[in-house]
């Protein structure tokens, strides 16, 4: 590892930045911190109230954050959506921010803490109510109403919804879920398998022919292959007549363990009839799969070619044509 990549990310800055804009920059980040301090107090101080300690608690916990996060290096983040994004629309940049937010806040809880326990709940929900509604984005939410698919807007919706009957994070937690399974849903639906289509079949468009023998079968498989595609395989068949059937897996960028089973039982139903397997142009990452599931040895090595000309080649050899 370079040296470079250990050093904090206030140092870079201050490297690559002239004197005017680094003074600049630190000076929009002592204004963002205090205008952090100003959301963090009240804000704090209800969180702590919320979860059963003395107001002081959730200043140490602001105060602490604020310091570690700077210290490593971390952006001006403070540990709450709402301060972070206070910080980032006050022109926070660097770690000063989070340093500066830290220290006014030492400051308060030192010097001014009797007073800051004083401060009327309604004026901390008239803070959160104004720092909620910055950060809604009610045009960009009806935009994506507007624009994304129905089931975006139902992730937004459900999070929107667990967010204001539980918390923020079990809402981040549950949208998250539902956005993998939808997201595997739509990547099994774009997973195809696609049997070549040979001369004379009813209906056939194939434009550029390559002549095989009647007891081969060429089958194309173009999408990532993962637990919820395997079924797709099922649509692979041999006849009584196939000696040898080729899989083409140049569209295939990834290939998940838990989609080893279907490419298995594919070999031994191959071997059970006396069918030859051939694999064609495996890309990096689902080889290497293949490897550490032992596949590649069972269906042996020399059985897997770079392309499909190469793996015709290799078909028409095993036949003695």
């Amino acid at each position: 590892m370079k040296r470079d990549k250990l050093k904090p990310i206030l140092f870079s800055i201050i490297k690559r930045s002239g004197p005017g804009e680094l003074c600049a920059q630190f000076a929009r980040d002592i204004v963002a911190g205090i205008v952090v301090t100003v959301v963090a107090l009240p804000l704090s101080i209800a969180l702590a109230i919320a979860s059963g300690v003395g107001p002081e608690q959730g200043l140490y916990t602001a105060i602490v954050a604020g310091f570690v996060i700077a210290l490593f290096g971390g952006i001006p983040a403070t540990g709450a959506i709402a301060r972070t994004a206070a910080n980032v629309k006050s022109g926070g940049r660097t770690p000063v921010a989070g340093m500066v937010h830290a220290v006014v806040l030492l400051l308060v809880l030192v010097f001014l803490m009797p007073y800051a326990a004083l401060i009327p709940m309604p004026t901390i929900a008239a803070i959160l109510l104004q720092v909620a509604y910055n950060m809604s984005g009610w045009r960009n939410v009806l935009h994506v109403c507007r624009t994304a698919s129905r089931g975006a807007v139902a992730v937004m919706l459900v999070t929107l919804g667990l967010t204001v009957a539980f918390d923020l994070v079990t809402a981040i937690g549950v949208g998250m879920l539902i956005t993998m399974v939808l997201l595997m849903k739509m990547l099994s639906e774009e997973t195809e398998v696609r049997g070549w289509r040979y001369f004379g079949d009813m209906d056939s468009e194939v434009t550029h022919m390559r002549e095989l023998p009647r007891s081969v079968r060429v089958y194309e498989i173009n999408g990532p292959m993962f637990f919820g595609m395997t079924d797709r395989l099922m649509d692979i068949s041999v006849k009584g007549f196939t000696r040898c059937l080729i899989i083409r897996m140049r569209g295939v960028p990834s290939l998940d363990s838990s989609a080893m089973k279907a490419p298995e039982d594919l070999c031994a139903d191959c071997a059970e009839h006396g069918v030859q397997l051939i694999i064609s142009h495996a890309n990096e990452q689902p080889l290497r799969t293949m490897e550490r599931a032992g596949f590649v040895d069972r269906v042996g090595r020399e059985h897997f070619r770079a392309n499909i000309d190469d793996a015709i080649a290799h078909m028409r050899e095993l036949l003695g044509e």
